[in-house]
């Protein structure tokens, strides 16, 4: 079947799945396959829950006339997204980074939002499935699209460009994260620049926080710029506050004001002053831009602020790596409190530096002074250091509920695998 024929099926019937728990009468299921699954075994399945077509890349018997057939599922899924890319003229914002990008793509949506028909990248379905799926959301109405980009290797990224095809683009840091697939921190700049590469060749403007000399590097040659940072920038910014939660002082960019989050840690600053950035340069009403900021909620394990009984948690378990984990207990060490107590679990896809990379962690923890240190999982287990350690998860949640801590603050911080939300569930 030609594209173009894919695409008019795609228009009759525009809600698509890729998992046939989630099929509802009329979709288009898409029969992906990974090294654990193949798709195409539940196809006839998706037919009977009431699917209108399955798309499908093996040889099965059609008696339905509903199958339909092309070379490799995924590149069709991705082809599709592009074709369907490529009938809107609005911009098209991709954001990507080590640290923060959810965040920030979560503050800058809202903040478009107040304003503008936005849509936006759900949750953090940001890889090679969930790019195309994005896109083939955004519907005939949208005027802006702000588009999340993950990558773990290089040449992701630029994979994402050529369907994409972002008119704007952020890239909120490069970090010490999934060192192991991009080589090294040079690799993870190089993956993560791959977003400039594309915008420089197309003319695209980047929003850019030039406090960091890396990045005014990377976008050599890219004149097309609009700038957030401390200084020197079209939109400034600096910490008003951010002791429970953050407050910034915006200078520059709209009329002196202070916008009080509910964002724990100053490391969220760039990603407050990107969404300011945003929303000036597309000309946001500042009392929109204020208003949004200040209404967004973390959600999702990201830096919240919660409480059980008298104690105080900063949730920060979607993600970690040395990048983040540093700059969280810096800034949980800089928080006043009478009582703190670290809970942190191992670091991911760090590959040959990841001993090095856990026993860095641990000599920083040593440089503060903390009521309890408890770690758990990972290479936390493969160094030597004098902490409470876990295997898991699980015996980390059994004895936090043995302990009788009251009126006192804790960090619980780790990569995803970790799971150490499930310590205060």
């Amino acid at each position: 079947m030609q594209l173009s024929d894919l695409y008019k099926i795609y228009l009759e019937f525009p809600s698509i799945q890729t998992d046939t728990r989630k099929v509802q009468k009329g979709d288009l299921f898409f029969a992906l396959k990974g090294p654990n699954f193949n798709g195409n075994l539940f196809a006839k399945q998706a037919l009977e829950k009431g699917a209108a077509y399955a798309v499908v890349d093996e040889a099965l018997e059609d008696i339905t006339g509903r199958l339909i057939f092309v070379e490799d599922v995924l590149t069709t899924l991705q082809e599709l997204a592009r074709f369907h890319r490529e009938t809107f003229t609005i911009p098209f914002i991709a954001i990507t980074g080590s640290n923060g990008k959810t965040t920030t793509k979560e503050l800058v949506s809202a903040v478009l939002s107040t304003h503008f028909k936005t849509a936006t990248t759900e949750g953090n379905l940001n890889n090679h499935i969930g790019v195309p799926l994005t896109i083939l959301k955004i519907k005939r109405d949208t005027e802006i699209a702000v588009i999340e980009m993950g990558a773990n290797h290089q040449k992701e990224i630029e994979s994402y460009c050529r369907y994409t095809e972002p008119t704007h683009g952020i890239i909120v840091n490069c970090g010490k994260a999934h060192l192991e697939g991009f080589g090294g921190e040079a690799g993870v700049r190089k993956g993560k620049g791959e977003l400039y590469d594309y915008l420089r060749a197309h003319n695209g403007k980047v929003f850019l926080f030039n406090d960091y000399a890396y990045l005014n590097e990377m976008s050599v040659g890219i004149s097309n710029r609009f700038e957030y940072g401390t200084s020197n920038a079209d939109v400034v910014g600096n910490i008003a506050e951010s002791e429970s939660f953050l407050s910034v002082n915006i200078s520059k960019g709209v009329s002196p004001t202070i916008i009080k989050t509910s964002l724990v840690g100053d490391y969220n600053l760039p990603n407050v002053l990107c969404a300011v950035a945003v929303g000036v340069y597309f000309k946001v009403p500042q009392e929109k831009i204020v208003a949004a900021i200040e209404s967004y909620q973390p959600t999702n394990s990201r830096s919240q602020l919660m409480q059980l009984g008298s104690n105080h948690i900063i949730l920060d378990a979607y993600n970690a790596n040395p990048t983040s984990m540093k700059a969280a207990i810096i800034n949980f060490a800089k928080m006043q409190a009478d009582k703190k107590i670290l809970m942190l679990g191992g670091m991911m896809e760090l590959g040959t530096e990841s001993i090095q990379e856990h026993e860095w962690i641990v000599a920083l923890i040593r440089t503060f002074k903390w009521d309890a240190v408890v770690l758990v999982g990972g290479d936390f287990g493969n160094i030597k250091q004098e902490f409470t350690y876990f295997n898991n998860s699980d015996e980390a949640k059994h004895w936090f509920h043995h302990q009788a801590f009251e009126n006192a603050y804790l960090l619980v911080k780790g990569s995803r695998s970790m799971q150490m939300e499930k310590i205060i569930q």
